[in-house]
């Protein structure tokens, strides 16, 4: 059985790092590809397993913006290629790029409208007047930056790879239902489709539109209550 691995990048970093920690960009992208091909081995049973050939891993993402932004509570333009999370970034998808039947996919960002908002738990705070205006600081704020063209490049994949019959099997890592059309298109094309969420719950109805919900890592799963 022949494997895809779609990943959205996005949503795969904000995972790796609640769940594992702060890595450097060539310890993320090691553990990245390590990740992606535990899904190339499914158990049937304790003694009964099957290797899957890797058709190719398919990473989504944008690269960082390099865009200058007025920061409303510092009064200062914060210049976003100087930052630590910009050369984090760059370096991360280089390392990459070097990985065996590893594709990049990259979008763009609308950074044009780029800006600084409160996050919603601040916002609360300050209705509820639990915090002054005052008592803001830098942490009570989030970058806003649009990404243009992931979706679209997950989608468009996601199609050519069925009508085509260039693999078996579609794996994709991601955590909303943007999917859902594209995964229908898969199955009706004979692909076998398997979600793989990080560990996140996924909306009921979703299980319809999927063959398969798989997490190949006990530390993106809840941890169970004794």
């Amino acid at each position: 059985m022949r494997t895809a691995i779609l990943v959205d990048g996005g949503y795969y970093r904000k995972r790796a790092f609640s769940a594992l920690g702060d890595l450097s960009p060539k310890e993320r992208a090691d553990e990245l590809y390590s990740y992606c091909k535990r899904h190339l081995t499914e158990k049937k049973n304790a003694s009964v397993k099957f290797e899957h050939e890797l058709y190719r891993i398919f990473y989504y993402d944008c690269p960082p913006s390099a865009k200058k932004v007025y920061h409303p509570l510092t009064k200062r333009t914060v210049d976003l290629g100087k930052s630590d999370l910009y050369t984090w970034t760059k370096e991360f998808f280089e390392e990459l790029s070097k990985k065996r039947k590893v594709a990049l996919r990259l979008g763009i960002l609308s950074d044009a409208l780029a800006h600084y908002n409160l996050k919603p738990d601040s916002v609360k705070k300050l209705i509820n007047k639990t915090i002054a205006v005052d008592d803001l600081k830098d942490s009570d704020f989030f970058l806003s930056i649009d990404q243009k063209g992931v979706d679209m490049k997950i989608g468009l994949d996601i199609a050519s790879l069925s009508y085509k019959k260039q693999v078996d099997q579609i794996v994709l890592i991601a955590g909303d239902s943007d999917f859902v059309p594209a995964s229908k298109l898969a199955r009706r094309e004979g692909i076998d489709f398997i979600l793989d969420p990080l560990g996140a719950n996924i909306k009921g109805d979703l299980s319809l539109h999927i063959d398969g919900l798989r997490t190949c890592a006990k530390a993106y799963l809840p941890v169970e209550k004794s």
